[in-house]
């Protein structure tokens, strides 16, 4: 009888591409995938460690799965991913039910893992790697019918911000070989995709060398987008001290890539800028934010923010509010900062705005962005664009869901419309979150 396996992912889109990497794999090896625990020989939970509530998740369906331990005492439960890395071995201890542990560097050893936890042994690789980016694998997407995916051009982080984890438990930043890219790209178009997003800790920075041959990310994303010109092409996430001119003059160059860029700022205060080490000023920042404007009129731009981290001054925190106003952004995630293990700033930083503090300046940013979203959905009333069509409406069935280029939610009423299809849309209202409108009969 072939062996099963059951994957839940938690965490950012490169885990929901690794899961994918992960199902390859072990479908190469003979087994099956199923889409229930209850089914599953081998339960799989990938995790992540940027912010303590997706390993707060992952740890309480762990615990949750100790009902299918009992019912079923052979079926094995494999930590792997971010949180696999940080804590390694501890895992062991403090969950119970987990018999293997995998960190993202080590997915290729899960088989013989698997093997080992079978026969009672301990089943651990957490060991970080400086060249794996699992060339040869071509993953197998969860969902068959997804009309967009995505697909890592590197793994790793070079940057250190102080805040965060990904340089401990990615390991250094490497570069995917081109043509593994292009080819994983093809097969995601061949395979009904619509749209493909180019994925990595800071895709800005991408760079393969071999021998004199030297490919950076502006030629990257010129090679992807000529190979797949009937298909969207997106890329995330950026860093604004990578985001070149040469960059946005090949997004205008190309059709089919996204007029939409993601620029975390994370801080509009230059202290703070430096004590999270992310190696720009806000200054820097917003020429950044200019040239977007000049280069690709009418892109739109999102961001990322945290309130709350070490030192963090009401100065600081108008400045960031200044920024905001500034940028215009279109939307922003917004976040309190939280204190993750393992970080320069755990170890040197004191975590030192309290929590009522922390949550009136996270309503006020909140505040600020929503009216700022509003206004610049209201700019978009009138206008006819093109949506790419994910599915239903989530409130109304009679409705579909889809995506400008700009990235921007829209809501209108199906009319024989199905996912996958791109349509004309004019639209008609808003909120601040999301576009209302109407097909455009073509």
């Amino acid at each position: 009888m072939n062996k099963t396996f059951y994957i839940e992912t938690y965490g950012c889109q490169m885990n929901v591409a690794d899961s994918d990497v992960v199902a390859a794999i072990l479908e190469k090896e003979g087994y099956t995938r199923v889409t229930g625990e209850d089914e599953a020989d081998v339960i799989l939970v990938n995790t992540c460690s940027v912010r303590e509530n997706a390993e707060l998740r992952a740890r309480g369906r762990v615990q949750g799965l100790s009902r299918v331990k009992k019912r079923r005492p052979g079926a094995l439960v494999a930590v792997i991913g971010c949180m696999a890395e940080r804590l390694g071995e501890t895992l062991f201890e403090q969950e119970k039910n987990v018999n293997i542990v995998v960190g993202p560097d080590a997915y290729l050893e899960l088989p013989d893992l698997i093997r080992r936890a079978e026969r009672g042994e301990k089943a651990i690789n957490v060991e970080l790697s400086t060249t794996e980016t699992y060339p040869g694998i071509c993953p197998s997407r969860g969902d068959a019918t997804a009309i967009s995916t995505f697909v890592p051009i590197t793994r790793g982080c070079n940057n250190f911000c102080t805040y965060c984890i990904v340089p401990y438990t990615r390991g250094r930043e490497r570069g995917r070989q081109p043509e593994s890219v292009i080819r994983e790209a093809r097969a995601a178009r061949d395979g009904g995709c619509r749209e493909i997003t180019l994925l990595g800790q800071n895709v800005n920075s991408y760079r393969w060398q071999d021998n004199a041959t030297v490919v950076t990310f502006p030629e990257l994303l010129r090679e992807v987008a000529r190979a797949v010109p009937d298909t969207r092409v997106r890329f995330a996430t950026s860093h604004p001290r990578d985001m070149s001119d040469e960059i946005l003059h090949a997004i205008a160059e190309h059709p089919n890539i996204c007029r939409h860029v993601h620029l975390p700022a994370q801080s509009g205060s230059n202290a703070v800028l430096a004590r999270m080490n992310r190696q720009y000023t806000r200054e820097q920042y917003l020429e950044r934010v200019r040239a977007i404007r000049e280069i690709l009129p009418g892109c739109g731009l999102t961001t990322d923010l945290f309130v709350g981290f070490s030192g963090e001054s009401e100065a600081d925190h108008r400045a960031t509010l200044e920024l905001v106003e500034q940028a215009r952004f279109d939307a922003a995630f917004t976040f309190k900062y939280s204190e993750r293990p393992g970080t320069v700033a755990s170890r040197q930083l004191p975590d030192d705005v309290d929590e009522p503090t922390k949550q009136r300046r996270l309503q006020e940013l909140i505040a600020l962005q929503r009216r700022l979203s509003l206004a610049s959905n209201r700019a978009d009333v009138g206008r006819t664009m093109e949506v790419l069509v994910e599915g239903p409406s989530r409130r109304n069935t009679a409705e579909m869901s889809g995506r400008n280029e700009q990235n921007k939610v829209i809501v209108f009423p199906a009319r024989g419309r199905r996912a996958g299809d791109t349509t004309r849309v004019r639209v008609t209202g808003c909120t601040p979150a999301t576009l209302l409108g109407e097909i455009i009969d073509e």
